[in-house]
């Protein structure tokens, strides 16, 4: 096998073995807010330690849960089609010099040609996509007008393998309903990944080297 192709293929099967990572949130995000520049201690209010009496128990600051509600489905249809066809055809008369007819030994000069030119091409393509449950995730950062950003992941380590999904978007506070909980189609700049890997994932995935000959770099 020659040496390009071999540096090729590398990239891909390192690729294949890939492993999924799964990073706690909850972890990553600072809870200790900065200390104020004098501490007052003694007090019946204390800061950090206020109770919200007049307003509901939803998510607000960083570090809050929201649970995110999956109603995610799209359907996609294309179709295409083109046809083409051209014919061509010319008929070249014997040439005559003083009226009388052109020739080169036994034959005339007469010609004549038909061409035939035709093309159909068509592709269709019909994609549907569905992803419902429900995922805790993480306030980690609060905007200046008062957007939340929130992330979470979840990992379900089942018989024949992992399963995980991440989440990250954008929520404004008046979409968390009264029991805490938001749609994941109101979710602004939103990314959500599932993805596993196992035995079934493995018997639904092409293999490395087949991906190689059916990807770009073919030159067929």
């Amino acid at each position: 096998m020659n040496k390009p192709v071999v540096l090729v293929l590398i990239p891909l099967l390192l690729a294949g073995c890939a492993q999924h990572e799964f990073t706690p949130v909850m972890s990553q995000v600072a809870f200790k807010q900065p200390s104020p520049t004098r501490v007052i201690t003694g007090s019946i209010y204390q800061d950090g330690r206020d109770l919200r009496l007049f307003e509901d128990r939803t998510a607000r600051r960083v570090g809050d849960i929201v649970t995110i509600r999956l109603a995610e489905r799209t359907d996609a249809s294309k179709k295409a089609s083109t046809s083409m066809n051209k014919n061509d055809e010319f008929n070249l008369a014997n040439p005559t010099l003083f009226g009388l007819p052109f020739s080169a030994g036994a034959n005339n000069l007469e010609m004549s040609g038909k061409g035939d030119r035709k093309f159909d091409g068509s592709g269709a393509s019909d994609q549907s996509n569905s992803l419902k449950g429900q995922i805790t995730a993480v306030v980690v950062d609060v905007y200046p007008n008062n957007y939340l950003a929130i992330k979470g992941e979840k990992m379900l380590t089942l018989n024949q393998g992992e399963e995980l999904v991440q989440i990250a978007g954008v929520v404004r506070p008046e979409d968390i309903a009264a029991d805490n909980s938001v749609l994941s189609t109101q979710i602004a700049d939103a990314k959500i990944t599932y993805t596993g890997q196992g035995a079934i994932a493995d018997a639904n995935t092409i293999g490395w080297l087949m991906r190689f000959f059916i990807s770009a770099l073919m030159p067929y």
